[in-house]
């Protein structure tokens, strides 16, 4: 490893991050491959922080400089590279794990494939203990057919709605189930059928729905959209039908519940003077969330806290958090969103779980969630997207370090895509003269342009706001991903059996049998300090 001698370097076995994951302790384990291959083998609680996306990620997924750091790859020299960067932001209490994920896999480490895996085995095993009840296809689709009293709520992101969905569905984000169920289905005799792509937001929202109390049947979608699909049905395309506002009774009934859900999973109310006295606390790592719609996060939200909506955050917990056993601090407006969330994050292990109720006296502020960097950007020359544009010739590279999938989207024409982490030494940037980066909005631009003008002697220049900026000045974009041109292949990014419209079949159905057998591999890892609650 090219590691500078300057910097101390430390080891943990295996068998110590177990220690302290089974011990309650606060560690990051991080491993620095990009995600397609950690999709294919990592430790369950691993998080994924590609290298080239350490700047721009860790300030969010680990805000304590001190807490303690684990980080591996599997042989490619990644962490050599990691050390001084982490160094360089602030993070000296970092070590090694001793041999890597092969030294994880000899000690006898459980290996995981799949991403936000501990949301997806924590969901199995929710359906393992309480038999939550749920519905095969054929026999929703019959249902439907008969004209029966049935509402069939989609409890993934409006967008995965959008996409594809059960024909008649309306998107009804988990965290936002218990909000407006009473709402949508009035007469305790209707059917409430929750599904989501797969399986496990399909039994966490039926399940929080009878954790919650109310008097209709509730169902899980049996495996979601991928169930649908395999059973030979057809998906909607571009639904938009959401739920409305609830009314005041509703909410209240909803409150009532929620407040008992949390006192009975050991959810810890807190004050604008607790919150402080968390804040001030040196050895903790603390984590600000609300829980609401990003339309409502939107519209005003208290400062410092990041827009998590909580159907997601129990979902991808590890996509927020990076510090297992870190402490979480929820709110929202209505008493329900945030509790129903923090019911579902003591089960899942988080022992320290506060909701803060009363906002009053606390500054607020509106508009989007601002990037959340560990240092601050470094002065680079930049380019207007207009000028770019009106340039003619040159022997100029392109660069782009927008993800794979957001390059598909919409590139600035030209462009090559690249991972960063594949930059220094790449033999298409021998030589060049000038360079040109960009990203959707220009920060991981900045970020790599220093490193790549050190390494190549080269002119480096920033396109101005990015991509985002490309488009709103009117600009063409193109489309798609020519591998000949790439500096990269798009490993950046894993291909979800259960997202998008052309999944294979064989695919989505391993995809099940793979969580089907989750429960089996938490207790042969033995790590995970998970709890079913289930009514006296």
């Amino acid at each position: 490893m090219n590691v500078p001698v300057s910097l101390p370097i430390t080891t943990s076995t295996s068998e110590e991050v177990r220690r302290r994951l089974r011990g309650g302790e606060e560690i990051a384990f991080l491993d620095l491959r990009e995600e397609a291959p950690f999709a294919q083998a990592h430790p369950l609680f691993a998080v994924n922080l590609p290298l080239g996306r350490i700047e721009e990620r860790i300030a969010a997924l680990v805000p304590r400089r001190t807490a303690p750091l684990v980080i591996y790859d599997n042989g490619e020299g990644r962490v050599g590279r990691a050390l001084p960067v982490l160094a360089a932001l602030g993070y000296r209490n970092v070590s090694l794990l001793d041999g890597g994920l092969e030294g994880w896999r000899q000690s006898g480490g459980e290996i995981f494939i799949d991403v936000n895996v501990p949301s997806k085995a924590f969901g199995e095993l929710v359906e393992h203990v309480r038999h939550t009840p749920s519905l095969p296809a054929p026999e929703l689709k019959e249902r439907i057919a008969r004209g029966d009293d049935l509402v069939i709520l989609d409890a993934r992101r409006f967008s995965e709605f959008n996409v594809m969905s059960i024909p008649g569905g309306r998107s009804v984000p988990g965290a936002e189930l218990a909000l407006r169920v009473r709402d949508l289905a009035p007469s305790p005799a209707t059917t409430v059928v929750v599904n989501c792509a797969g399986r496990t937001r399909s039994i966490i929202g039926a399940q929080s729905l009878l954790n919650a109390g109310i008097p209709n049947p509730v169902f899980a979608l049996r495996n979601g959209t991928i169930g649908w699909t395999l059973a030979g049905f057809d998906l909607a395309r571009g639904a938009s039908d959401r739920a409305g506002e609830p009314g005041a009774e509703n909410i209240a009934k909803a409150r009532a519940a929620a407040v008992e859900l949390a006192a009975q999973t050991g959810v810890r109310g807190i004050d604008a003077a607790g919150l402080s006295a968390l804040e001030a606390d040196p050895a903790r790592t603390l984590y600000k969330l609300d829980v609401r719609a990003p339309e409502d996060y939107e519209s005003g939200h208290l400062e410092g806290f990041r827009s998590a909506p909580g159907g997601q955050l129990v979902q991808a917990t590890d996509e927020w958090i990076g510090v297992r056993h870190g402490t979480i601090v929820l709110t929202d407006d209505d008493g329900v969103r945030a509790r129903m969330t923090a019911h579902w994050l003591r089960q899942l292990g988080w022992r320290e779980v506060y909701v803060l109720d009363d906002r009053s006296g606390l500054p607020s502020q509106r508009g989007p969630e601002p990037p959340i960097l560990a240092g601050s950007l470094p002065e680079v020359e930049t380019v207007a997207p207009l000028d770019f544009a009106s340039e003619k010739g040159g022997d100029r590279l392109l660069i782009d370090l927008a993800t794979s999938p957001e390059f598909r989207k919409g590139h600035v024409p030209g462009a090559m895509f690249a991972i960063r982490g594949d930059l220094s030494g790449h033999p298409r940037l021998t030589g060049a003269k000038d360079i040109v980066l960009t990203s959707p909005d220009g920060v991981a631009a900045r970020i790599v342009a220093p490193e790549i003008a050190a390494a190549t002697g080269a002119r480096l220049l920033v396109i101005e706001g990015g991509t985002r900026a490309w488009v709103a000045a009117g600009l063409r974009v193109e489309t798609g991903f020519d591998s000949a041109a790439a500096l990269s292949e798009p490993i950046d990014v894993y291909k979800r059996p259960y997202e998008g419209t052309d999944n294979a079949a064989a695919a989505m159905q391993a995809y099940l049998d793979w969580e089907f057998g989750l429960v089996a591999q938490l207790d042969r890892d033995g790590t995970h300090g998970f709890f079913v609650y289930a009514p006296a």
